[in-house]
């Protein structure tokens, strides 16, 4: 893997602090789906402490609302939202933009991992659904605000990349055999098919997307997994404590959103795929996978808002 590094002196260890150092986001709004637990917390409380206002859509906003009861002193606000039904998706936005004129961050940071097969909204397979599709609705709907900005950043949360992973194009739901782990891999390959396609939409409108791997860490994204899998695969071991030296932090986890969401280094840069706060080019992007996935996106959606 070659990696570009002109643009950052952070690696593996950087924090969502050390990312952030110097950098005042008062005056900003942003929007971090998943903002309540594991890296979405810590990605709300850091951009929120540099002085961003912060909008949690939340599934479940009363846990939100106890997850961030402690934040004094800073703006962070939760709300209903659901990833899995549009109906949800485009409530939330009409809210959202009758109270914020702009949009300056979009971090898609919510999403399920591994999960039992399980079909929502028109039989969509859940993965896809909630990882790709709802996050693909999301910023077509906030397109208005994220225009607004002039300047905005949009981060969709990926993971470990192997060029192995592909789109099921001819049964992306699943339908024909359902394997846990292969329907994750599609859903985050969609992830940086998703951000590649909209960087060059927005590039003329002054959005930038990215995409990132967070690297390992322990969060709730871990729920659908027995602790019997976890310890087979050397996460853990019997007693469940991490493997030495594989798991980050939380803080550590998200500092790569954090830094591809707010970095000014990056102002010329987007579409890129970043591990440990730099750009990369292993695995490079498909584009024409890309522009293929959003085409099929906005047929499944009913939308194609942004171009």
């Amino acid at each position: 893997m070659t990696c570009d590094t002109t643009h950052t002196t952070f690696g593996a260890h950087s924090t969502t602090g050390d990312v952030l150092t110097g950098i005042d986001l008062t005056g900003k709004t942003a929007v971090v789906t998943g903002g309540y637990s594991g890296l979405g917390l810590a990605t709300t409380l850091a951009l929120a402490q540099a002085g961003a206002r912060v909008v949690v859509p939340a599934l479940r906003p009363d846990v939100a609302q106890r997850a961030l009861a402690d934040t004094a002193g800073v703006e962070i606000e939760a709300d209903q939202f659901d990833l899995a039904d549009l109906t949800s998706v485009r409530a939330f936005t009409e809210r959202f933009l009758s109270s914020h004129p702009a949009l300056d961050i979009l971090i898609a940071s919510a999403g399920v991992m591994a999960c039992a097969e399980t079909r929502v909204g028109p039989g969509w397979e859940a993965q896809f659904a909630i990882n790709h599709l709802g996050h693909y609705a999301l910023a077509n709907l906030l397109w208005p605000a994220l225009t607004a900005a002039g300047t905005a950043r949009v981060v969709a949360v990926a993971s470990g990349r192997d060029p192995a992973w592909r789109i099921r194009w001819d049964d992306v739901q699943f339908e024909r055999g359902y394997d846990k782990w292969e329907a994750y891999t599609q859903s985050k390959l969609a992830n940086v098919l998703f951000a590649r396609h909209l960087d060059l939409l927005g590039r003329p409108h002054g959005v930038r997307a990215f995409s990132v791997n967070p690297g390992w860490i322990r969060t709730p994204l871990q729920r659908h997994l027995a602790v019997e899998e976890m310890v087979t695969a050397g996460w853990i071991d019997a007693d469940g404590n991490s493997a030495p030296g594989l798991f980050k932090t939380v803080e550590q986890g998200a500092a790569t959103q954090v830094w591809a969401a707010t970095s000014p280094h990056l102002d010329a840069n987007g579409g890129d795929y970043c591990v440990d706060c730099r750009r990369t080019d292993a695995s490079p992007t498909d584009d024409s996978a890309a522009a293929r996935l959003w085409a099929l996106s906005a047929d499944l959606t009913g939308l194609d808002l942004i171009d």
